[in-house]
């Protein structure tokens, strides 16, 4: 009988290529959303979120696992990013405990080393303190960057590197990880055989040694787009200054903020390879020339 698995954050970047995924592999999803979504065979589409811990109940209904992937990247202040990722979590915990799913699998980000590093880092920690906490068989992955075809932040820097300058953080470097490997290696923990590895907390990417420094970054780009693209390294407190402008502009809808600042210009977002999956478990298949040469192909034509 397959597995049925419970899915928040469908709808989003990494969770539709997750749910594309699961179904090729002959999962039944159930997911959850906001709002109303087209019928497809094996997804059972729950009208909820996780800021209203009532309609988890319906979500985990049956299910056999959850794969937790929603979470929050832009808030506008502490409360906003404690709500979307510490207190979203810890209902989607409570919501699986009540149902009986022992098996949980938690998707966190590179962030959560660095708890006191900015208000975004601290909830991304604060979440993963909570799926500790839990009794339940979870396992925690931790991304860097992700990109992909439906991805919007790095379709901003292609657009921007196309015109041969890529502002750029203060010095740094930095792991990527294609979209369709990460959600690879999420449904191979949604299977039988992912639930040997409970208690695990890995951190993935897509093999590159020590990740890419910012010029590494430019001259990948410029690859991909078949021109020179030059990386332009800005200091910290003139990137502040624009998060201030923006803040001023945007007010909550601002993307770029000061706790954004803070964790763009962190020198060391490198996956560690200690805490890489085991190989014969999964392994990225995706180099970082071809996944960039795929999403530049609209940029270069």
């Amino acid at each position: 009988m397959n597995r049925i698995v419970a899915l928040t954050g469908a709808t989003g970047f990494v969770g539709a290529e997750a749910l594309d995924q699961l179904l090729t592999a002959g999962f039944s999803v159930r997911a959850l959303t906001r709002r109303l979504q087209a019928e497809r065979t094996g997804v059972i589409w729950v009208e909820g979120a996780l800021d209203r811990p009532e309609t988890l109940d319906d979500l985990v209904q049956g299910a056999d696992i959850v794969l937790h992937i929603a979470g929050v990247v832009n808030a506008p202040d502490r409360a906003g990013f404690e709500a979307g990722n510490g207190q979203g979590t810890a209902h989607m915990i409570i919501a699986a405990k009540r149902a009986g799913i022992k098996r949980f699998v938690h998707v966190s980000s590179l962030a959560a080393r660095e708890r006191d590093l900015s208000d975004y880092c601290w909830s991304k920690a604060l979440a993963e303190d909570h799926v500790r906490a839990s009794d339940r068989d979870w396992t925690m992955v931790r991304p860097p960057a992700v990109y992909g075809p439906r991805d919007t932040e790095f379709r901003e820097l292609l657009r921007v590197a196309k015109r041969g300058i890529l502002p750029v953080p203060p010095a740094g470097r930095a792991s990527l990880i294609h979209v369709r490997d990460l959600a690879a290696v999420l449904v191979a923990l949604c299977s039988k055989t992912g639930d040997a590895h409970s208690g695990a907390t890995w951190e993935v990417d897509d093999n590159h040694p020590n990740g890419l420094s910012h010029p590494q970054l430019a001259a990948a780009l410029a690859r991909a787009l078949g021109r020179k693209v030059r990386a332009l390294p800005l200091p910290k407190m003139i990137l502040m200054g624009f998060a201030r402008i923006d803040t001023l502009a945007r007010g909550p809808r601002a993307k770029l903020t000061s706790d954004r600042v803070r964790y763009m210009c962190h020198p060391d977002w490198v996956a560690d390879p200690a805490k890489k999956p085991p190989t014969g478990f999964w392994q990225p298949k995706i180099d970082t020339d071809t996944g960039l040469a795929e999403i530049a192909a609209p940029f270069r034509n």
